[in-house]
């Protein structure tokens, strides 16, 4: 019996044409299309057993519904000289500077020039993220009464925060690009896990008490975190990375 590949790719036809990765998982019990977050990249999930030609049958009955969640997808900007980059919600110029570091300076990032503007940019925003959500997630277990344990950064697509049984936080670096009272209410949420191992009422509550404006920080968080995704720092499909 023939080997069925676990991935491959194909190319539906049109213009542009588009490349989609066909995935096939154990856990699939039915065909699933995906148009990223954060790259725009296209995936089709099926499950092991299924023949290729029908998944490629559901994708061409769905090729309006993708081609229409292509041309809504946010605009990849890449983290370079010459650009504007959000930082705390603001925009901040990114300008040649010398050294091996990139740095901000009144309201100015300052990266050496060359193939590594992206991953020192990155590297700069990801020392302010650590920085910023160390002290929220500190200053909100201390009201709440109850420590947290490890923190962690990462570049999740689905999510901006986790707090684990242990009481280990984990934060996307990117929160660090959104106002300071969005990324309050993250540390603040997933703080609140730490008394509230759910969702419930009970959880929400907790949330209220530590950060009140909770629901305005969400809806700001769901209307413009897919244009946080849409920042690439080097060159290459975001993938979560610690």
């Amino acid at each position: 019996m023939a080997m069925i590949p676990r991935q491959s790719t194909h190319v539906l036809p049109g213009d542009p044409p588009v490349e989609v990765k066909l995935r096939r998982s154990t856990r699939a019990k039915r065909f699933s299309l995906r148009v990223s977050r954060a790259d725009g990249r296209v995936s089709l999930s099926l499950p092991v057993w299924a023949p290729e030609a029908e998944a490629l049958a559901f994708l061409r009955e769905r090729e309006s519904w993708l081609r229409g969640h292509l041309a809504q997808a946010a605009v990849m900007h890449t983290a370079q000289i010459g650009v504007a980059l959000p930082v705390c919600g603001v925009l901040r110029p990114v300008e040649a500077g010398v050294g091996r570091a990139a740095r901000l300076a009144d309201g100015i990032i300052t990266v050496p020039p060359g193939a590594r503007e992206g991953p020192r940019v990155k590297a700069l925003l990801t020392a302010l993220a650590r920085e910023r959500l160390a002290a929220a997630a500190g200053r909100y277990a201390a009201e709440l009464g109850r420590p947290h344990g490890r923190l962690t950064l990462r570049d999740p697509r689905s999510r901006w925060g986790s707090c684990s049984t242990h009481g280990d936080l984990m934060f996307s670096w990117r929160l660090i690009m959104a106002p300071p009272a969005v990324l309050n209410y993250v540390a603040a949420h997933e703080v609140a896990h730490l008394a509230e191992m759910n969702h419930s009422p009970r959880f929400w509550a907790v949330c209220a008490r530590l950060c009140p404006d909770w629901k305005v920080q969400r809806d700001w968080l769901r209307a413009h975190g897919q244009d946080l995704l849409a920042w690439r720092f080097d060159g290459l499909p975001n993938a979560d990375n610690s």
